[in-house]
């Protein structure tokens, strides 16, 4: 079975010790339920394993590396300072200064990253066998599927009769959480509802890569609908599932 492509990357990550820790527990979490990537991240390992053994590496000859610290450009890097001229300093310093400035201006806020991994594990749940975790219609059996994996109790109303049918029911990661998502359908399209605990605020609507957000806070939980139903389709979840889960 192949590993899900937009895993490949955060696998390989994994395996080298590159990801943050929100990122790590989140590969992690995926391979633990996904059987391809789990091989993917066993293969990766075990080439990772390899590599580090002594007798495959190549030491390059000590002719070849007096050759390379005797190279003018390494041996003598003091001759080179007075190359730029005075006059173009303060100004390279300002144009640094400002660079700088726009790169942290511009650096994704911790909610938009949290919509893309949002969009992400949405993406990846339409694959097959990655969607449901326990698969039924009946709110009975989902919310009490619930119990003991995760520190809170989501609640899972009932709104087939306004066209949102319940399909089930599964466990996710997000930004290093463990999050209970409850799966709708509308139509043909699915509407995952991501439901966290967390007191900080996280509200509104937002488009992400195609994909509808609709974000709300209650009862000290967060909640996220992701989907690519009509904005206005995904607006009227949200009222029927806030008007119906009190």
């Amino acid at each position: 079975m192949p590993a899900c492509v937009d895993q490949e990357f955060l696998l390989g990550g994994l395996v080298d010790g590159e990801l943050d820790a929100a990122n790590t527990a989140l590969a992690e979490a995926h391979a633990a339920r996904c059987e391809g990537c789990r091989e993917e991240l066993e293969r990766l390992q075990a080439v990772h394993n390899l590599l580090a053994r002594e007798d495959v590496r190549h030491r390059a000859p000590e002719a070849l590396v007096r050759r390379i610290h005797a190279l003018p450009e390494l041996s003598d890097p003091p001759a080179r300072r007075g190359m730029l001229p005075g006059w173009l300093a303060p100004g390279l310093t300002g144009a640094i200064a400002a660079s700088l400035a726009m790169v942290m201006f511009v650096q994704p806020s911790n909610q938009s990253v949290v919509d893309e991994q949002l969009v992400s594990s949405h993406v990846r749940s339409l694959q097959p066998g990655h969607l449901i975790d326990v698969q039924t219609s009946n709110r009975h059996v989902v919310k009490p599927w619930f119990n003991g994996k995760v520190d809170f109790a989501p609640p899972v109303p009932e709104l087939a009769d306004q066209g949102f049918p319940l399909v089930g029911g599964r466990l996710d990661s997000v930004n290093g959480k463990t999050v209970g998502v409850i799966v709708y359908r509308r139509n043909l399209h699915t509407v995952n509802l991501f439901v966290w605990r967390s007191d900080k605020a996280f509200s509104g609507n937002s488009v992400e890569d195609g994909f509808n957000l609709a974000k709300w806070n209650e009862g000290g939980l967060s909640f996220a609908a992701v989907s690519d139903v009509a904005p206005q389709d995904l607006r009227e979840f949200e009222s029927l599932y806030r008007a119906r889960a009190k």
